[in-house]
């Protein structure tokens, strides 16, 4: 089974040499919330979404919505 990558993964690889408390008073909101999506117990609201996609110049699809591999019935 391929492990795929997790939201949190990626917002921990984007994050890089930053303190999660750099992050959160940057994108405007607490530490406890930066670490809670990295360790993905949650998803942040639309607006916050926004804001960390624009900061790391990414998409909000890129971020937080993956891809679903679809099988072909034969």
């Amino acid at each position: 089974m391929i492990q795929k990558e997790t939201t949190g993964m990626i917002l921990r690889k984007l994050r890089g040499d930053r303190t999660q408390e750099e992050i959160a008073a940057i994108l405007g909101i607490t530490k406890s919330s930066w670490a809670m999506y990295e360790r993905d117990e949650r998803v942040p609201r639309d607006e916050v979404k926004i804001r960390i996609a624009n900061f790391f110049g990414k998409t909000v699809q890129e971020l937080f919505y993956t891809p679903i591999e679809h099988y072909k019935c034969s």
